[in-house]
């Protein structure tokens, strides 16, 4: 066996990828790249029926998506010749033999079966320990339907000892099989590689995560507008557990920070959740030229209201939905909701009002209408607040939220520009807000720029506008504000 880590992920191209195909791949290319060593992908497609060159085109494009990359590409159906050598080697030195059986339709036929020498075997696994297996329970068991027709104990163990892989890492599914395939490389002269098993990905409802159990594609997991990046991070962590509470890695920490040995010995549950949550922080990490790159890629071009923008309009039309979707496809659903009010001056919405809490967050109350105007990201076009207590939150005095906005105001005026709307613990606006409380004061100015109860991030609105549409806004706020009796 050489001393260079070869790695390898063999998948049956019998349907599309999955977050399991995935897991596998990752597992293996990244202890590969970590250990300078190489990986090879391995089309195990010998079964004539199911597998189907569509799905290996399709396994090869998903995984390269995510950022995998095999170093060697080979495919079983093509190396008949091979096993036939080993099979006949085998039989011609009494490890394995050929026996004629009768089928389940009373048909005889020859199949070659491997002796066994009914010994316990012992094998070491990176993440769970030694484990002894007796193997007499396993009889002489096949492993060929005839010389010409390898099946998959043969074909894994000729495969792994030519192409000198050092470490299996695959499936916990592939623990049984080891025992067998143990057996088989003794009888060949095969080194041992190393093993590493890991648990299955159980999907909602716990059952293995598979392509005949319904498993979302990598395909529709992309057509959906989900990023490589939150696939591999949230992937990753199904199986693997960091020494500490990081959950954020990209695909260059992982070959850094990646211990086999800390492979979880349980199967997680797959949760839309935590894969959304993953999604939406790497959107945020997005410039926002990448972000209106990608998000235009997702849109539908006959969307009425496209037509009725210019471009510079349509980009704040995209950007103030920004932080309002899990995935880039939700942004279909929020721009139609706009082209259907986009008509009218005004639009009405049902929302809750809001309250704040002890700690200076926000929750939901009651339920009211709001009118406002659909269009507050037009610098030019001051939004229209007819009901100005949605500027006061619940248990906040009104001349208390006019303080906020005038230091708010003067905040703007003395600070620069370019530094007051990243929000940041450099930000004087943003740390002001986190001192008074960010619900008291990021409240009503979110209000007074948009004039809605439900809209977008202050600074990212206030990005969006230009300094003077901002103060502007806020002054109307104040001066609303201390003529309301």
């Amino acid at each position: 066996m050489s001393n260079k880590v070869i790695t390898r992920y063999a998948p049956s191209p019998t349907g599309l990828p999955h977050l399991g195909t995935t897991m596998y791949a990752l597992l293996n290319y990244i202890y590969a790249r970590q250990n300078n060593g190489e990986v090879i992908m391995r089309s195990e497609d010998t079964d004539p029926i199911r597998s189907k060159p569509e799905f290996e085109e399709a396994i090869k494009e998903g995984l390269a998506w995510v950022g995998i990359k095999f170093d060697k590409f080979v495919r079983q159906s093509e190396r008949k010749d091979i096993y036939k050598k080993y099979i006949a080697k085998m039989v011609e030195e009494k490890t394995a033999y050929i026996s004629r059986e009768k089928n389940e339709e009373g048909i005889e036929r020859d199949l070659v079966r491997f002796k066994n020498p009914n010994k316990i075997i012992t094998f070491h696994d990176m993440a769970r320990g030694d484990i002894s297996v007796d193997t007499t329970d396993l009889e002489d068991f096949i492993i060929a339907r005839d010389i010409n027709s390898p099946l998959y104990h043969l074909t894994v163990v000729v495969d792994d000892f030519e192409m000198g892989i050092t470490h299996i890492i695959r499936g916990e599914d592939g623990l049984a099989n080891t025992p067998r395939q143990i057996l088989i490389q003794e009888a060949i002269g095969a080194p041992r590689p190393i093993y590493a098993h890991y648990p299955f990905v159980l999907m909602s409802n716990k059952k293995k995560m598979g392509k005949r159990n319904g498993a979302v594609s990598l395909q529709d997991y992309r057509a959906q507008g989900y990023l490589p990046e939150a696939i591999i991070n949230f992937t990753m962590l199904l199986a693997w557990h960091p020494k500490d509470d990081r959950e954020l890695f990209l695909l260059e920490d992982l070959i850094k920070e990646f211990q086999l040995e800390r492979i979880g010995k349980s199967g997680a549950i797959l949760g839309d959740d935590k894969l959304n949550w993953f999604n939406k922080e790497y959107i945020k990490k997005l410039s926002e030229s990448e972000f209106l790159k990608k998000a235009k890629s997702y849109i539908n071009p006959d969307t009425k209201i496209i037509k009725k923008l210019s471009e510079s309009e349509f980009d704040k039309l995209i950007l103030q939905f920004r932080e309002r979707i899990n995935k880039f496809n939700d942004l279909n659903n929020l721009i139609l909701g706009s082209a259907n009010t986009t008509d009218s001056s005004f639009f009405s919405t049902t929302t809750e009002h809001l309250k704040t809490t002890p700690d200076s967050s926000i929750i939901q109350e009651k339920t009211i209408i709001v009118s406002g105007p659909n269009d507050y990201l037009l610098k030019d076009k001051d939004p229209i607040i007819n009901d100005i207590k949605i500027l006061i939150p619940k248990d906040v005095r009104k001349e208390d939220v006019v303080i906020y906005l005038k230091n708010i105001k003067d905040l703007i005026e003395k600070n620069d520009w370019g530094k007051i709307i990243e929000k940041n613990d450099e930000n004087n606006l943003w740390m002001y807000a986190s001192k008074e409380g960010r619900g008291k004061v990021l409240w009503p100015l979110r209000v007074a720029l948009s004039g809605e109860l439900k809209s977008s991030d202050p600074f990212e609105i206030m990005k969006l506008i230009d300094k003077d549409s901002s103060l502007r806004r806020i002054e109307k706020g104040i001066e609303k504000l201390i003529h309301l009796h």
